[in-house]
């Protein structure tokens, strides 16, 4: 009896498949049931059956009629994505209601499944790359015009002696480049913010420090990178290495263009603080996407660091070598009150420090220990430059009181800043 009416074909099934639109919920019950019997057919196809074989024809024809119907209405979907301003995430979420029908193409024509696949993978990456394409371009207009540059360094001191020849304008803030300030906020409170709008900032005039054009940036590629990702492994049914490929194939143009954009900006860039924040928004992300399920971008991230930590690392020997260099024969003025480089190291080490014991490295620690020597080294330089040994011991005195005067407030500050940490790690 099951054999029988697993081989029977009644009228409701031929005439729905036949006539009825692929968005009725009653086509999409016949076709569980179609695809059922074509795989009975099969099964009984090996034994010799004479019932399998009488029905085999019309269920091929209904196969073909359903496969038809199909592909014509998942690539109109697919076609969807590529009307100017389209929410992608409709067609995408109309398409996640019927993916049962590429289930049913991959069972019984994978080469249609395959060109459903194809469509969508480039229509995807064309509107990927232009998205991202476009508002990288936007936003990095949105960035603070004073930028450190090569000549703005811990041991070059504002008053120092200049060449009359020497016309370079100075960085009107220097002492932003060395302490963390308000700052530190793209990694607590603004992490998860929505991400910068440039028309709407370019309207107020608002402008941002790097990090938090980086921060915008990667909060929008890890958005859309983890609802892209949950689509394809849940419609085209892919796992593990398949669904890394799969992604790789829809989002590796726009991820390619980040990383030229990034290594470019990068290799110019003389922020220390800012490439370090980055350094640790990568972190940050890379925890968020793990707890979504997401490891898709594992890869890029570690691109990413391996893009921010040399130059980093660069910026800082330059720091250290500037300060070993100084010499305090050439400044124009010396007095028993705390000079401005060790102001500059104090709050540059604390804000170092801070952001580091979230993800501790080890090679941090290391460039860290080789700013201090020459810092102190710096010091005792300038206590020389006094005649008298009261005068060089009331320098010290002044210049080391202040500096674990800024580290102490700034500990207590990361302290406070590291509890708030805490709770918004809780919250995701």
């Amino acid at each position: 009896m099951r054999k029988l009416h697993s081989l029977n074909l009644p009228l409701s099934i031929r005439s729905t498949i036949l006539e009825t639109a692929v968005t009725e919920r009653q086509f999409l019950e016949q076709l569980h049931e179609l695809n059922h019997k074509i795989n009975f057919v099969k099964e009984q196809s090996f034994h010799d059956s004479k019932s399998a074989l009488d029905v085999r024809d019309i269920l091929e024809k209904l196969k073909i009629k359903a496969i038809a119907k199909i592909r014509e209405f998942l690539l109109q979907k697919i076609y969807q994505f590529r009307k100017p301003m389209t929410n992608y995430q409709v067609p995408q979420n109309a398409m996640l209601k019927f993916r049962f029908f590429y289930e049913f193409l991959l069972a019984n024509e994978r080469h249609v499944a395959k060109e459903v696949r194809d469509e969508y993978v480039e229509t995807m990456s064309k509107i990927y790359y232009s998205y991202f394409r476009s508002y990288w371009n936007r936003i990095m207009k949105l960035q603070f015009e004073d930028v450190a540059d090569k000549d703005d360094l811990m041991g070059i001191e504002d008053t120092a002696k200049r060449s009359i020849f020497s016309s370079r304008p100075q960085l009107k803030n220097r002492s932003t480049i060395f302490s963390l300030g308000n700052r530190g906020n793209i990694l607590t409170t603004d992490l998860e913010a929505g991400i910068i709008v440039p028309h709407a900032a370019q309207k107020s005039d608002t402008k941002y420090p790097y990090e938090g054009l980086f921060r915008s940036l990667h909060y929008a590629l890890l958005d859309n990178c983890c609802r892209e990702y949950l689509f394809l492994t849940d419609f085209f049914m892919v796992a593990t290495a398949a669904a890394h490929d799969l992604f790789y194939m829809v989002l590796g143009k726009a991820l390619g263009m980040f990383l030229k954009e990034l290594e470019s900006y990068i290799g110019e860039c003389y922020d220390s603080i800012a490439i370090f924040l980055s350094i640790h928004v990568v972190y940050r992300y890379q925890v968020i996407m793990h707890k979504r399920g997401v490891p898709a971008l594992d890869r890029y991230w570690e691109t990413v660091h391996d893009i921010l930590w040399p130059r980093f690392e660069y910026i800082m020997q330059l720091n250290i070598q500037s300060i070993k260099e100084t010499d305090p024969s050439r400044l124009c003025s010396v007095d028993a009150r705390p000079h401005h480089i060790t102001r500059r190291y104090a709050e540059f080490s604390a804000a170092i420090v801070g952001l580091n014991e979230s993800f501790p490295s080890e090679r941090v620690n290391r460039l860290l220990a080789l700013l201090q020597g020459e810092v102190e080294n710096f010091v005792l330089r300038m206590a020389a430059e006094f005649p008298q040994r009261r005068e060089q011991l009331v320098f010290l005195i002044n210049n080391y009181d202040m500096m674990l005067g800024v580290i102490m407030v700034r500990r207590q500050q990361w302290r406070r800043w590291r509890h708030l940490q805490v709770r918004v790690e809780d919250l995701c």
